[in-house]
């Protein structure tokens, strides 16, 4: 990774918009439920941004905590004995949660780039991506999940209607309002819209 001096002028300011939409509140609560999903031995990162990309950063964490939501005998993330020390190896390890995160059912518009956290660039596109999979789990509602259901929303779900064939037929025979209707429309009385032109000489 090539060393970045700070920012100036426009660059500045997009990223200081960045990153006032981390949310320090958020951050606590995803903190827990990966404490819970994983167990105590991920630790505890230390409080604010720089502390909570520190403890992501290597990958190891994301993997653990997207293998604990299936499973035993089909975790999607090769988690390494040891923590990868070299840069290429730690991204490679975030990119392997992302992957595994998109076949659970995030979409990719939830999802954050490799650098947004290596980098530090946009660490609330990573609580974008965390939210997104602790609404997936809760919805799934299989087993997996560990800690408050309340902490996520639940994703709409599918609720297919099975309709009979008479109901099919009688329904091809109503007029639906949004269709308009031409019953008691004339227009009688009716004169030109506004007023003619006064020409004053």
């Amino acid at each position: 990774m090539a060393n970045k001096g700070p920012s100036y002028g426009m660059s500045r300011e997009v990223q200081s918009k960045i990153e006032k939409k981390y949310d320090e509140e958020l951050e606590e609560r995803l903190v827990e439920w990966i404490v819970m999903q994983c167990g105590p031995d991920v630790g505890r990162p230390d409080r604010g941004r720089l502390g909570f990309q520190v403890w992501l950063k290597n990958g190891m964490i994301l993997s653990k905590l997207v293998n604990s939501l299936y499973p035993e005998g089909s975790k999607p993330v090769k988690v390494p004995e040891n923590p990868p020390s070299m840069v290429f190896k730690q991204m490679e390890q975030v990119a392997q949660f992302l992957k595994a995160a998109e076949d659970y059912g995030v979409t990719k518009t939830d999802m954050f780039q490799t650098v947004d956290l290596f980098e530090g660039k946009d660490l609330a596109a990573v609580q974008r991506t965390l939210m997104a999979l602790g609404s997936l789990a809760v919805t799934k509602n299989d087993g997996h999940y560990r800690g408050d259901p309340n902490w996520f929303m639940k994703k709409a779900q599918e609720h297919k209607r099975e309709f009979t064939e008479s109901q099919l037929q009688e329904g091809k025979h109503v007029i639906g309002l949004q269709m308009g209707s031409n019953r008691g429309a004339s227009q009688a009385g009716m004169t030109g819209y506004g007023r003619p032109r006064q020409i004053i000489s």
